[in-house]
């Protein structure tokens, strides 16, 4: 990405008033520290590939996760991991794919990169120990999911993908004596040197013993490999343990983040009969990729005609169309219509889809499954370049907490396991060629605080409503004024509930910021009162915090 240097289009005109944000988080002051020469923030894919791969590049690795290592969302990842695997198959099919879905934001350069090396980081993955599921002659199955032309999705379990590579990830992590492991550790701020080096985090650590509490890693370089941050609305696919951490860290840290208005809503979560709050099983897209067909309340379905890939049309496409379907019936759901692909698909291709289904007393054999949209990925993150550094010295970012440039406005599925495997490669090459060596941490220089507890479930219904799937300029000025309120609200103790709040204000109100500047309709982004997608709007919103709290915006045309 190049360096933002004009305004936004259409600046003009009033903006919502913002809530001050804060530059650090309150904390006890460190009681403890230990050192290492890389410390990566996560333990999903990005994380554990990242640590994985500076182990070969020779350096010891601190990984840090917030509960335990295997609870974050890669292990709830249905579908696969998209790669040109096929010999019929091109990289520049799968780049045409992924810049259609992207709706004209995509990084040229960061899409060439990511389907060329993506190949190669498939192949590492089943040599650490991943097993994809197999033809009898040997070969990887691939099947297709929305906006692919092609079949190039590697899966594993069926629709257990995210699980076994969770698996190989971990095992070999924990093979490896070098590579430290820290539990149940929520990290607060960044540490930086004289020079705004980045020179380590501090964290707290739930447990017993000497290292619990706050203490400080501090390390050569730092990867946020956080995940996503789907917890800022009320229902997500998301865990719990994505409130968007590493996106508000880094803005703390004084980097740029991007492209946060897209956030993509998957259109096929289950729904819970009204139980709206919290995380929603997946209904993997892999379902409607081997033929799965969604329908209305009146049985038609309402794909057709909408798009020439009908049921296997971009993300957005299909959630928009279902939220309108929604809307126009007065439904809170559509249906999904499997039983045409018999019991023996649907038990061993999607054993996860047909077991949450049942649990809830619906056969996919023989019903309709009622799904509806519900917030799935981040397309923006902190901002990086194709080696995975942020606008921070010694600050890198991977995976879902990450914007490379890869999704545009709307990731193509499948495509984040496979970003993650290659940015995280492409991290520990540079650092391998770099190796950093900054100074002392500095003491913080700004007075933190944190949000009250309170403010989680207001702030969820206050996204959810304004800056969800629908968006307007009322809507988002609604929530602008709701997060304004709760960021008044800063009487809290500092400890992790009052800590992920203030990450959760910190997020929200960028993405808000973001949404409420980009008038018009791309991707993942739907303004009702900007239908349309604009010319003028070909362009990223990158975002930062000033020394005073205050949100800035420039613009970097695409």
């Amino acid at each position: 990405m190049t360096s933002p240097t004009t305004p936004a289009p259409q600046a003009a005109g009033a903006q919502p008033r913002l809530p001050r944000l804060p530059r650090r988080l309150r904390a006890e002051t460190p009681s403890w520290t230990e050192t290492t020469d890389v410390c990566v923030i996560g333990s999903g894919v990005a994380g554990l590939t990242c640590a994985l791969n500076l182990r070969q590049a020779g350096f010891h690795v601190t990984v840090v996760t917030k509960v335990h290592i295997d609870d974050g969302s890669t292990r709830w990842a249905q579908g696969g991991v998209a790669a040109v695997l096929d010999p019929l198959d091109t990289p520049e099919a799968h780049a045409r794919d992924t810049q259609i879905a992207g709706v004209g934001l995509c990084d040229p350069a960061a899409v060439e990169v990511t389907v060329t090396e993506g190949p190669d980081r498939i192949a590492d993955l089943i040599h650490t120990g991943a097993n994809f599921d197999r033809h009898a002659d040997g070969s990887l199955q691939l099947t297709r999911e929305g906006g692919h032309r092609a079949r190039r999705i590697v899966h594993a379990g069926g629709d257990a993908t995210g699980a076994e590579i969770q698996r190989a990830l971990h095992e070999a992590v924990l093979r490896d004596p070098w590579i430290r492991i820290i539990e149940n550790a929520m990290v607060l701020d960044l540490l930086v040197d004289h020079a705004g080096h980045a020179a380590g985090v501090s964290l707290h650590v739930l447990g017993e013993g000497v290292e619990h509490g706050v203490g400080g890693v501090e390390a050569r370089a730092v990867v946020l490999a956080t995940g996503g941050m789907g917890q800022i609305y009320q229902s997500t696919t998301n865990p719990s343990v994505s409130i968007g951490d590493g996106v508000a860290l880094a803005l703390r840290a004084g980097a740029d983040v991007t492209d946060l208005e897209f956030v993509q809503f998957h259109p096929t979560s289950l729904y819970l009969n009204g139980n709206e709050g919290g995380r929603q099983p997946l209904v993997t897209e892999a379902i409607r990729g081997e033929g799965a067909h969604l329908r209305d309340f009146s049985g038609d379905r309402f794909m057709v005609g909408s798009h020439e890939l009908a049921e296997l049309a971009p993300r957005d496409v299909v959630a928009k169309a279902a939220t309108a379907r929604m809307r126009a019936e007065g439904r809170p759901h559509v249906w999904l219509d499997a039983r045409h692909l018999g019991r023996t698909m649907l038990e061993e291709r999607f054993p996860t889809v047909t077991g949450s289904c049942r649990a809830l007393g619906i056969d996919p054999v023989t019903d309709l499954i009622p799904v509806a949209p519900a917030a799935h990925y981040a397309s923006g993150g902190v901002r990086t370049d194709l080696w995975g550094r942020t606008t921070v010295p010694g600050l890198y970012a991977a995976g879902e907490a990450a914007c490379t440039g890869l999704h545009g406005a709307n990731r193509l599925a499948s495509n984040s396991l496979l970003e993650a495997l290659v940015f995280t490669h492409r991290i520990a090459a540079h650092l391998a060629d770099h190796k950093p060596s900054p100074g002392v941490p500095e003491p913080p220089s700004a007075e933190g605080w944190v949000c009250s507890t309170t403010s989680r479930a207001p702030l969820q219904e206050a996204m959810t409503t304004g800056a969800g799937v629908l968006r307007s300029a009322e809507s988002l000025e609604a929530t602008a004024e709701a997060l304004t309120a709760l960021g008044e609200n800063v009487s809290g103790r500092p400890r992790p509930a009052t800590w992920e709040a203030t990450n959760l204000l910190t997020v929200a109100t960028a993405l808000t910021a973001a949404a409420h500047r980009r008038r018009e309709t791309r991707g993942s982004h739907w303004r009702e009162d900007h239908p349309e997608a604009s010319e003028e709007w070909l362009g990223h919103l990158n975002l930062s915090i000033s020394p005073d709290g205050e949100l800035n915006t420039t613009w970097e045309s695409a």
